[in-house]
């Protein structure tokens, strides 16, 4: 193997070891500010849960794990709105308050291209990156014409078929992917499927799933991709796309509600014009429009067998941007528009069974509409071996309904540098300032069951960051070493009873590499620690959902037609959490996981895995009260991550 692809594997954290991979090499596009991850289709991971593959291969990605799918993700300590998640340039956001559809659950693993991950404030061009951005681009259409096949099963009952057929020719190209599975309730690694976690914790009964619903599976889910690309010219071109999905009855055990279903669809059109004159090297033009419709209910629970409640959460959102591009003075400049509204609605109802009837109940909050207008500008400038890039944003947001009004008015700006000491290192830094707005959920939402409050003063988060670190090779050995510094003024924060501002800092580092050991033999590893502590007087200084010291490790063996792959993932105990924030002590763990790939031949190949070798019973999440949890005895039950998983993948390819 050359030895540039072995370094791509992890200097990008790629999601080696997720599923089945053909021999092929996935390349990372490399900047030392980001993780550009390329080929991810070809991975085809074996669930729909994006959240999942990147917990598994990136050290700073942790899961938050509330099901058997549709999980959300921690980057570097930050989650929901303080980290950006894109599909294909489009912004979409979960309906659920509760998080139960979180933005990365909306894209099938396989039909991802690539993802570009950036980590801190260092993103201009798009609404509300506050300390990261999770850049997710689908598959390409591509000339002449060829498909795949995909049938997957495993433990747990889980089955799995996908099929995707793509051609076109030098004017007009296309690409149409579909997908179905299904699973039952996964095991822990004590043998216990959710029903039986439920009644182990002993839940009161009336949050256990009741006898009609205790056995059923645990989701269903479908997708479908279609993507155009008109070539008006060799300059020019128009991208057309359209995603679906479509789960079904996904289970949440340790929560209140579990969703009847969640739908969304996501819509982009874009136009590209290249070298239209001095002062325009690339422009484009860009619209989207995405929308999520998620009721979720008490129906499967002992609570809802004559009367059950139902939240009715819908989001949309639309926006658009133009960019131009041009070369002033051996540099780059953008120059950019960017505009989008969203809106987000409740509907909550009681529903007798007997009757039919239906008794509306106090919305969760008023339909909300956020809109944004904002400029920005980026700079590139190469001088020597000094690489400098610049970008500002400033943005204007009116968040409104039938009760208020909030106008933010924010200025973003960032530096980011890079030198080349030798042929063999690279040291860089950057500062940035960011912000994010609060959302309908943290100005409005309240309960008189739960006595929680709105809070419509709130102000908008700020992040000053700062970032160093270097890379280097030494012979066989690469290294990349990041450290990281933000000062949070004004964070959102869930006290209990209201969403507050507080001032609170996060810090700390990832080190990742790779080491050859031979031409076909190699050694990943990638260590990440963060800590986040509350300014002022608090009895708990600990900041919520700050996951501890994690490590992914991976023993790769290639030869011929066949891929060997052994890994570990290690994870501290969870020992600095915010006790006031209902969070609590985890045990450490360490899981070990195992894939063989051969390739048959030109048309075929097959991949055997088995994820938690060792049958472990573990915790990944904790439990933050921003989410709502069962309590037995005033303490939130834990959810158990899945016990050994054994899985089977058969691609063809036509």
């Amino acid at each position: 193997m050359k030895r540039e692809v072995v370094l791509s594997f992890l200097v990008a954290s790629s999601l080696i070891g997720s599923d089945n991979v053909t021999l092929e090499p996935v390349l990372v596009t490399y900047k030392i500010n980001s993780k550009v991850i390329k080929n991810v289709s070809k991975e085809n991971i074996k669930s729909a849960d994006l959240a999942d593959a990147l917990m598994k291969n990136v050290p700073s990605v942790s899961i938050v794990r509330r099901s058997g799918v549709a999980n959300d993700v921690i980057l570097r300590g930050q989650k929901k709105d303080n980290i950006n998640i894109l599909i294909d340039d489009a912004k979409i956001y979960g309906a659920c308050p509760n998080r139960m559809d979180p933005a990365i659950s909306h894209i099938l693993t396989n039909n991802v291209e690539n993802i570009n991950i950036i980590e801190g404030p260092y993103d201009v061009e798009n609404f509300g990156t506050l300390s990261g951005k999770i850049d997710i681009k689908t598959k390409e259409p591509k000339k002449g014409l060829d498909g795949e096949v995909n049938l997957s099963m495993g433990s747990f009952g889980y089955k799995k078929l996908s099929t995707q057929i793509s051609g076109g020719n030098d004017f007009f190209k296309y690409l149409i992917s579909a997908s179905k599975e299904k699973s039952e309730q996964y095991k822990d690694g004590n043998g216990d499927d959710f029903y039986n976690q439920q009644k182990k914790a002993n839940l009161p009964l009336s949050s256990q799933y009741s006898s009609s619903y205790d056995n059923m599976d645990a989701y269903e889910k479908k997708t479908f991709l279609a993507k155009t690309i008109f070539n008006i010219d060799d300059s020019s071109e128009i991208k057309l796309s359209y995603t679906a999905n479509r789960s079904d009855d996904i289970l949440y055990p340790t929560g209140g509600m579990d969703a009847l279903y969640d739908n969304s669809n996501i819509y982009t059109l874009g136009y590209t014009k290249r070298n239209l004159g001095q002062y325009s090297k690339k422009l484009d033009i860009d619209y989207y429009y995405s929308d999520v419709d998620h009721p979720m209910s008490t129906k499967y629970r002992n609570s809802g067998k004559m009367m059950y409640m139902t939240s009715h959460m819908k989001t949309s959102i639309w926006g658009a941007k133009i960019k131009n591009s041009m070369n002033i003075s051996n540099a780059l400049l953008t120059v950019g528009l960017d505009t989008s509204e969203r809106n987000w609605r409740s509907n909550n109802y009681m529903k007798n069974i007997m009757t039919g009837m239906k008794t509306s109940r106090p919305k969760s909050f008023p339909s909300t509409d956020t809109k944004n207008k904002a400029i920005f500008t980026k700079l590139e400038k190469n001088i020597d071996n000094l690489k400098i890039e610049f970008g500002s944003r400033y943005d204007y947001t009116k968040i409104e309904n039938s009760i208020d009004e909030r106008k933010f008015a924010a200025l973003s700006a960032n530096i980011f540098t890079s030198y080349k000491l030798d042929d063999n290192t690279n040291i860089f830094a950057g500062i940035g300032k960011s912000s994010r707005v609060p959302d309908a959920r943290e100005l409005y939402y309240s309960s008189m069951m739960s006595g929680f409050k709105s809070n419509p003063n709130l102000e908008d988060t700020k992040n000053y960051e700062v970032d160093f670190g270097f890379d280097k090779n030494i012979g066989d050995l690469y290294v990349k070493t990041q450290f990281f510094y933000s000062n949070l003024k004004d964070y959102i924060y869930n006290m209990g009873n209201k969403f507050e501002n507080i001032d609170a800092k996060v810090f700390g580092f990832d080190i990742s590499g790779t080491y050859l050991l031979t031409d076909s033999l190699f050694f990943d590893y990638g260590i990440a620690y963060q800590k986040g502590k509350k300014d002022g007087n608090y009895n708990d200084k600990d900041l919520a959902e700050i996951p501890p010291l994690k490590a992914n490790f991976a023993l790769n063996y290639e030869f011929k037609d066949s891929k060997l792959i052994t890994e570990v993932i290690a994870v501290d105990s969870w020992s600095s959490y915010d006790k006031e924030a209902m969070e609590q002590k985890l045990g450490g763990y360490a899981i070990f996981n195992m894939k063989f790939n051969q390739k048959v031949n030109k048309n075929l190949d097959i991949t055997f895995g088995i994820d938690n070798i060792l049958d472990k019973t573990y915790n990944s999440t904790n439990t933050y009260q921003d989410i709502s949890y069962v309590s037995v005895d005033s303490k939130r039950v834990l959810f158990n991550d899945p016990g050994r998983n054994i899985y089977f993948n058969l691609r063809f390819l036509f």
